[in-house]
């Protein structure tokens, strides 16, 4: 066992700072040097190395048996004052604290001096020394023939006194060293200008500097707690100081309990940031594990305290504290802290100012939901800001400003936003009831709108499509928006029920007073439903409730007023429910209560359009499977209020009863037609079925028959199309063909919505297109190219493609026939329109796809063939030109029969704003690959009568000779005259009548009516059909023929007439499309020529893959695809037509 024994190493008589001196333990024994002084004031170092050079400071520090060591003991104090030695000496085993009899024979037994307190030991532990007080008694009881040791103990005595502490304690800090009375007598004692200042039950220290404590016992630790509080003072940035420090090594031992009270001033946020590993919050109950806890407590804006109490080995990092702050640290015997255990700053408080008008008549109401964290809500500016923690309301109708103390008020305050609506005057009349959405958007919100008519009337809400659905009053709408009506009644409020978007509730009215609300959470936009407000009619009813089942299968919930609670006594509520046609309905109670009537009775009325009221009770059978319309009203009587009360829950189901539409279709006597129908509108229980299968969409092939049935389908609701493949395999045996449209079958419950005609043609094939009726017209502007109307101004369309017609009629009974199709040899082009303007209006040419681009490297041309002595003014009133990444655009006028250019435009040079055109021409334009924009033009085409300048000039000419010969005439005849009547001075003849002329006159004699004049001796075809003529050499010979005077040709006489000049009637001139010479060579149109040469891309202006075209935009189609043009009956001379008169 082993026995210390304590004694005080008196290495120094004299007190000094520094100690140096060698120990060796003898065998068996170890000596502990210690201090309880702080290491930076008392240390005991081991001096090692060549000549003491190396040393290893420590507060305590342990020699072993015979082995030598040299101490250096620095210290600023005493050192026989400040430092502690023990010796230990092995004499046999330690011993062990038990409660229970030893089991090798030896139990120790230890009584305490003046409390008699017993403690049993036995052999085999690790106690190896007792310190005891006088009168402590040690006994040991062995059993027989157990062998007794002769040396049990080793004792020694000495003066009874315990450590030593040299404190400081600063000015703003309080040093607490107490004694519980009822633990163990213990002296401290303080030293105090050397004389001993002792107390039996501890001292309060502050502003003490080196002071020395001294106990009066061996463990003061076990007596003796420590209570020490500092000060932090704080301004709005920063404080002083910036730590929470704490010297560990002070009353190491002891049971500490540190205190920091930190000040901040108002409106400012305090925050410590955890040095040394985070914290986790516990309950104030719980303790920790390593012992060591803290607590902070803080005042709120309330006055009101908040506690929290953490453990050391969390994540939480940072406490942000909204004010003063007392922070607590507990350490047990023996619990370690760091020096520096928070770091403490200040800031202003984080918060949030709006600004807040309120509309007239409006209340804002800002209430405080959680205790939690710290906030106020202040109104108005410093200096006459005024805040208040828990609410704060406002009344006025101008700028306010709103400020919250804390960054996230919106998790602590909901608002409330009642408006007051009085219609008693009824002046309120389909009023839209809006929510204000600006005010604050972040919060929790209750809209409410406190309603009020005469007390005779019912207010009425008007809910938009598609209506309200009623839930559970406890539940919350899925979208966050949850209504709810109350109506207020002079026994209390009564809730009619609660109420989501989307439902079958159109309208409420409740009688006189009521409040609507609306309840939207913070995390959700508002998007209210704007209801209606009027003054509905006169009424005893609570409310009226107007509901419209929907079509189809379904099942709708509803509850009486303050179900689950009890309905008021002496009311009656209505529901109005409109039923689809062709559905049936049921009702079926879920749940219900019945009350104890002291005056009157409760039950369920029933009451059909014109039919009389009938009466059932709860508990009776509810309508099943009828049709119509109805009311159901339920009646409470005056009830027992001590019993339960009336309450009723019931669902109103619907389902169809209508019988399906049936149709035989029959497309074996039409040829190649086929049908198809449709479902276009939203009825989702339309239900279309092709034989005994339901379908999404009914398709009939051509050639078969087909049994069609169609359930509650709308006609609106379904489109019928169908059509017809017209197919040519050669080109030399198909005949013309007119597109008209076949009569179909009359049980088809829909008409006719469009006809398409699917266009097939060989590879060398072409598709002329042409109106029967006065041409077509292409829809301007805004329109696809490819809608066409009727009546207008384009002759033929030409297309190397399959070609897909589709015409839109409003009634095809009105008009079956559309367009001509004709099949000739195919053409160099893909597409070529053949135009005659109309004289007095004016013609507008769009390329395709307009107002959009055209496609890249695509070309578009039109023929335009002008009426005999007119001339074309041509104006690109509307063009869009795009910046090419590769080729350039092209747009291109030039006369037919002539090789020179009128215009020749890329899309970077400028285009001619008006082109004078005197004869018929080509136009074409071409488009590049476009970077940027896109390649578009309306072109406009205007005729205007030619003027013959050189027949003016002839005629003025000649009617000055004429006139010259007049004088001329006159002048001799007057010499004449003169030279007669010398001659015969005596007489004169007078010709009373007869003719004029003489017989070898060879003036005209007859009228122009009826002498020869106008006759055609010849007409040079060469000049008025030149344009058809691709053969120069032919137009050569014309001219040679005609070579010098021609006599007998016809000029137009420009003189003066006596009436209108006759019109002569002369044919249009219509070029042969076979026989015309092509605008751009073969290798510059819009498709290379076909198959001949194989041509290289960058040699096409136009070249694209056909296949690839988008078939409901273009035309330019390969014969494998179809190209679609839509046909309108409807001139565009009239007004323009809908979409449905556009083809």
């Amino acid at each position: 066992m082993r026995l210390y024994t304590f004694a005080v190493v008196m290495l120094l008589t004299a007190s000094t700072e520094c100690l140096q001196t060698k120990v060796k333990p003898a065998k068996g024994s170890t000596v502990s040097v210690s201090t309880v002084l702080p290491s930076d004031e008392c240390s005991v170092c081991k001096v090692s190395g060549v000549n003491g050079t190396e040393t290893s400071c420590t507060s305590s520090l342990v020699a072993e048996p015979e082995v030598e060591i040299q101490l250096l003991f620095k210290c600023s104090q005493a050192v026989d004052k400040a430092f502690a030695a023990t010796i230990s000496q092995t004499i046999g085993e330690g011993l062990k604290e038990s409660a229970e009899p030893c089991q090798n024979g030896y139990q120790y037994t230890l009584t305490m001096a003046k409390t008699n307190e017993k403690v049993h030991y036995c052999k085999a532990g690790s106690v190896t020394h007792l310190d005891l007080l006088s009168g402590a008694v040690v006994s040991l009881q062995i059993k027989p023939k157990a062998t007794v040791e002769p040396v049990l103990f080793q004792a020694s005595a000495g003066p009874l006194k315990g450590p030593t502490v040299v404190v400081t304690v600063a000015d703003n800090e309080n040093m607490v060293v107490s004694r519980n009375p009822k633990d163990p007598e213990c002296e401290l004692c303080s030293l105090e200008g050397g004389v001993p200042a002792c107390s039996p039950t501890g001292k309060t220290l502050k502003g003490v500097s080196g002071l020395s404590l001294e106990f009066g016992c061996l463990k003061p630790q076990d007596v003796y707690q420590v209570e020490i509080s500092k000060k932090i003072e704080c301004v709005k940035t920063s404080c002083t100081p910036g730590a929470v420090e704490f010297d560990p090594e002070l009353f190491k031992g002891f049971e500490r309990s540190l205190t920091w009270v930190i000040s901040v001033p108002d409106k400012t946020a305090l925050t410590l940031d955890v040095l040394g590993g985070g914290l986790k919050e516990v309950p104030a109950s719980d303790n920790c594990q390593d012992g060591v806890k803290y607590s902070t407590e803080t005042r709120k804006s309330d006055g009101e305290v908040k506690t929290q109490s953490f453990c050391r080995g969390g994540t939480l990092s940072r406490l942000h504290l909204p004010g003063t702050t007392t922070l607590s640290a507990r350490l047990p015997k023996g619990g370690d802290v760091d020096k520096k255990l928070f770091s403490v700053s200040s800031a202003p408080r984080a918060s949030r100012m709006m600004s807040v008008i309120p509309d007239k008549n409006t209340i804002v109401r800002i209430t405080r939901e959680s205790a939690e964290p710290d906030c106020s809500v202040c109104v108005d500016l410093p200096p006459n800001q005024k805040c208040q923690p828990n609410s704060l309301t406002l009344k006025d109708s101008r700028n306010t400003s709103v400020e919250f103390t804390c960054p996230r008020p919106q998790d602590i305050y909901s608002v409330e936003i009642n408006r007051e609506i009085d219609c008693t005057a009824a002046s309120c009349s389909g009023d839209i009831v809006q929510p204000e959405s600006s005010l604050f958007p972040e919060f929790n919100r209750t809209f409410t709108w406190d309603l009020k008519v005469s007390s005779t009337h019912a207010f009425q809400l008007d809910f938009p499509a598609p209506g309200m659905g009623q839930i559970p009053n406890e539940e919350t709408c899925p979208d966050g928006h949850t209504y709810s009506l109350v109506t207020y009644l002079r026994t209390g409020p009564a809730t009619i029920g609660t109420f989501c978007k989307s439902g079958t509730v159109t309208t409420i009215q409740a009688r006189y007073k009521g409040r609507v609300s609306l309840h939207v959470p913070g995390d959700r936009s508002l998007d209210a439903v704007d209801f209606k407000l009027k003054v509905g009619p006169e009424t005893s009813k609570l409310a009226i409730v107007k509901v419209n089942l929907p079509r189809g299968v379904s099942t709708t919930d509803f509850t009486s007023a303050n179900y689950p609670g009890d309905f008021p006594d002496a009311q009656q509520m209505q529901w109005d429910f409109v039923v689809p046609g062709m559905h049936n309905y049921s009702v079926k109670f879920h749940d219900h209560s019945e009350p104890e009537c002291l005056n009157g009775e409760f039950g369920v009325e029933y009451q059909k359009e014109d039919k009389k009221v009938s009466k059932v009770a709860l508990t009776d059978p509810q309508p099943e499977h009828q049709q119509g319309n109805f009311n159901m009203m339920l009646k409470n009587c005056e009830t027992n209020r001590t019993l339960e009360g009336l309450g009723l829950k019931f669902s109103v189901s619907g389902m169809r009863s209508g019988h399906p539409v049936l149709c035989t279709v029959d497309l074996t006597k039409l040829q190649k037609v086929s049908l198809k129908i449709d479902k276009v509108g939203s009825d989702p229980y339309c239900e279309m079925s092709l034989g005994s299968k339901v379908v999404k969409v009914v398709e009939v092939a051509a050639g078969s028959k087909a049994s069609l049935s169609f359930l509650d389908c709308p006609k609106e609701d379904l489109r019928l199309t169908a059509t017809q493949v017209i197919e040519c395999k050669n080109i030399s045996s198909c005949p013309s063909t007119l597109l008209t449209v076949p009569t179909l079958d009359s049980c088809l419950p829909i008409p006719l919505h469009s006809f398409k005609w699917d266009i097939v043609i060989p590879e060398d094939g072409t598709v002329d297109l042409v109106s029967p009726s006065d041409g077509l017209e292409q829809a301007l502007p805004g329109e696809r190219f490819g809608d066409f109307c009727l009546r207008g101004r384009i002759q033929k369309v030409q297309m190397h493609a399959n070609v897909s017609v589709t015409a839109v009629e409003k009634d095809f009974n009105k008009n079956k026939a559309f367009l001509n199709v004709s099949f000739s040899p195919g053409i160099p082009e893909t597409i070529i329109y053949s135009v005659t303007p109309e004289v007095g209006t004016q013609t507008l040419l769009a390329t395709p796809n307009w107002p959009s681009g055209m496609r890249p490297l695509s070309t578009v041309a039109w023929i335009v063939n002008l009426p005999s002595q007119y001339q074309a003014h041509m104006q690109v009133v509307n063009f869009s030109q795009p910046k090419c990444s590769d080729r350039h655009t092209s747009i291109k006028v030039r006369m037919l029969g002539y090789e020179e250019e009128m215009m020749s435009r890329r899309e970077d040079e400028p285009i001619d704003d008006k082109l004078l055109i005197p004869n018929s021409f080509y136009l074409n334009m071409s488009n590049c690959i476009p970077e940027k924009k896109y390649f578009g033009a309306v072109t406009k085409i205007i005729l205007e009568p030619k003027t013959n300048i050189l027949a003016l000039v002839l005629g003025i000419v000649g009617a000055l000779l004429v006139l010259l010969l007049i004088v001329l005439a006159a002048v001799y005849l007057v010499k004449m005259k003169k030279k007669r009547d010398r001659k015969n001075k005596e007489s004169s003849i007078y010709i009373g009548k007869g003719n004029i002329f003489l017989p070898g006159d060879h003036h005209f004699t007859k009228s122009r009516s009826d002498n020869e004049s106008h006759v055609y001796a010849s007409i040079d075809e060469s000049r008025i059909y030149s344009h058809l003529l691709g053969d120069s050499s032919y137009s050569d010979s014309i001219q040679d023929r005609f070579n010098g005077m021609q006599v007998d040709s016809y000029n137009t006489f420009t003189g003066p007439v006596d009436g209108p000049l006759p019109v002569i009637k002369e044919p249009e001139p219509d070029p042969e499309m076979d026989q015309y010479s092509s605008f751009l060579d073969p290798s510059e149109t819009f498709i290379p020529s076909r198959p001949r040469t194989p041509i290289d891309r960058q040699d096409s202006l136009g070249f694209e893959d056909r296949r690839m075209v988008d078939n409901e935009l273009y035309t330019f189609k390969s014969t494998g695809d179809m190209n679609t043009i839509r046909l309108s009956a409807t001139n565009l001379e009239q007004e323009p037509s809908i979409l449905e008169e556009t083809f």
